[in-house]
């Protein structure tokens, strides 16, 4: 997903986008949900972890923009949680980490605050 295209995502109402976002990020858990569960090939593992990379990536991009509605401190602890994901998916596809539950517990409170 492209900036311009997340940020049309953004425009709707805030309703429309908190469930977009927790779709992607539960689309996510699932592709993580697989890694866990062991059966998976070299090609599911990176895909898996990219996919996270990149939504991460790009909620970060949203949250560092200046015309994000979260106050500030919001804003700071989840761009401090997206850098943690996004560094420990970099451990798991480095082969650094094979655990992938803290992973799997973050993406689920932060999906699961979206409510």
């Amino acid at each position: 997903m492209t900036w311009d295209a997340y940020e049309t995502v953004v425009e709707d109402s805030g309703h429309e986008a908190r469930a977009r976002e927790r779709q992607a990020l539960s689309l996510g858990i699932d592709r993580l949900e697989r890694l866990r569960q062991g059966s998976f090939s070299n090609e599911d593992l990176i895909e898996s972890l990219l996919y996270i990379r990149r939504l991460w990536t790009i909620l970060i991009e949203d949250l560092v923009h200046p015309e994000n509605g979260f106050p500030d401190k919001l804003r700071a602890d989840i761009i401090s949680i997206g850098l943690w994901v996004v560094k420990e998916a970099d451990r798991l596809r480095d082969q650094r980490s094979n655990d992938v539950t803290g992973l799997i517990e973050i993406n689920r409170l932060i999906r699961d605050a979206l409510q």
